[in-house]
């Protein structure tokens, strides 16, 4: 078993407080063999039954490109009619998409219908294969952030239509969508917060049973 020092447990803990949503990026490109670097880290996340289920699509193509921040635009006039008052001038202000600036941009799907893994502990708990994909992308996010690129996930997307704009297999499920780059600036403390939109919990609430 390897030993990690204090150092090491220190450096870590900084990692993931510095590790932020990114929606301000600088257009410079990113090296192809640092990405594939941080990519690689999926290869080695846990997944139920060792079922790999995650399935990556790099969006490059102009007519991709355009449709997923067409699918965002829609899917972000439509979120704020569920606000009102303050809060949707607040929400109208805030940028949620880095799409138009981020020189790499990843569709993250779940492969529902995989046979590897045989199924192994998925069986009353489907929903598994996707975390297991979530827990790969908190790898690739630490891995890209500790070489200093920003990740922002969009969620604020109409998934069917991103499928069919994608033309993905019917068994795959998206699971984020990502925003790849040099942040513009870096801070340890989320955007969110700064604003004043919500507050960062102190205290972990544990209950017992």
């Amino acid at each position: 078993m390897t030993d990690f020092t204090s150092e090491f447990r220190d450096d870590l803990q900084r990692l993931m407080q510095w590790r932020r949503d990114v929606r301000r990026f600088r257009t410079d490109p990113v090296d192809e063999a640092l990405l594939r670097e941080c990519l690689d880290t999926f290869l080695l996340a846990p997944s139920v039954g060792l079922s790999e289920p995650w399935r990556v699509i790099r969006i490059e193509s102009d007519m991709a490109r355009a449709a997923a921040l067409k699918n965002y635009q829609a899917a972000n006039a439509q979120a704020l009619q569920g606000y009102s008052g303050d809060r949707a001038t607040m929400y109208a202000n805030l940028k949620l998409s880095g799409m138009q600036e981020s020189p790499v941009q990843l569709a993250i799907y779940c492969d529902d219908a995989t046979a590897k893994g045989a199924g192994l502990g998925a069986g009353t708990m489907p929903e598994m294969r996707r975390y297991s994909v979530v827990g790969a992308i908190t790898q690739f996010w630490l891995t890209a952030r500790s070489f200093g690129l920003g990740v922002g996930w969009v969620s604020i997307l109409d998934p069917d239509q991103l499928n069919r704009d994608l033309d993905v297999p019917a068994d795959w499920s998206l699971v984020a969508y990502l925003c790849v780059g040099y942040p513009e600036s870096q801070s340890d403390t989320p955007e969110l917060a700064k604003i004043g939109w919500a507050d960062r919990d102190k205290t972990l609430p544990i209950q017992s049973r």
